[in-house]
């Protein structure tokens, strides 16, 4: 496949998934149909031992393309979005963000479904969709068990952004180390996981993600119903979507 909006390099070790649609790296459906393709290109490599995820531009990522919640488009969107995070749910092969600058909506819960989140100090994570009148979907099902039932209404319902030294506190980030550092202390960590046995490090990955695999799969498909069916029945969520695209502020019906 030719990439247009990614960077895939892959050793027999190593597969690095580069986001490179700057300066935000802005999730079109078509970006996630190539982070999707060269995911289970990744994870296919039986001697593989790492795949990480990294991003060109100003931001981690920014979320997905508010224009692709329209009516029209949201299914479609949705499909080729969720495929990304099943796929993940799924593959044995340690997963790895490096992440600099904001990793915000759907680019947040890219993050929070790799196995190891090392972050620059700069960066930031959050939640902001109930602001636009939607929710994040995998967050909903993820960030509960990643940072307490308390922290994950707390980052979902009020939508706050927050630096990565409090998502390492939360348990979102696995170390946040200075902006300079991070390219030098990710190379660190890949290189400790290729010093490793590609065969024992599945089975070590599968075997403490068990409980949440059995879980993952169910829950989203029901969430993803709730988003479908009923949140995107509701007036708010259009008059959400709407306002921000027209660039003022929504006047909520509550309907």
């Amino acid at each position: 496949m030719t990439y247009q909006y990614i960077h895939f390099l892959e050793t027999e070790a190593v597969a690095r998934i580069t986001l490179d649609r700057p300066p935000l790296n802005i999730l079109t459906t078509a970006m996630m149909e190539e982070i999707h393709s060269a995911l289970t290109i990744a994870a296919s490599a039986p001697k593989r031992r790492a795949i990480v995820f990294d991003a060109n531009g100003r931001a981690f990522s920014a979320g997905v393309d508010v224009g692709e919640h329209t009516a029209e488009k949201v299914q479609a969107m949705l499909g080729s979005f969720h495929a990304i995070f099943r796929t993940l749910a799924e593959i044995d092969v340690p997963t790895v963000a490096i992440v600099h600058g904001p990793a915000l909506g759907g680019g947040c819960e890219l993050v929070m479904m790799c196995d190891f989140v090392l972050a620059g100090r700069s960066a930031t994570f959050g939640q902001p969709e109930i602001k636009v009148g939607v929710f994040p979907p995998v967050a909903a099902v993820s960030l509960p068990s990643l940072v307490g039932m308390r922290q994950a209404l707390r980052l979902v319902l009020l939508g706050e952004v927050i630096g990565a030294e409090e998502a390492e506190r939360l348990g979102l980030v696995t170390r946040a180390v200075p902006d300079e550092s991070l390219r030098e202390e990710g190379e660190k960590l890949i290189a400790a996981l290729v010093n490793l046995s590609a065969p024992v490090l599945r089975l070590a990955k599968r075997a403490t993600l068990r409980p949440l695999r059995q879980l993952f799969p169910r829950s989203l498909e029901e969430v993803e119903r709730l988003y479908l069916q009923d949140l995107m029945a509701t007036w708010d969520a259009q008059e959400g979507l709407a306002a921000f695209l027209e660039k003022r502020q929504p006047a909520w019906r509550h309907a």
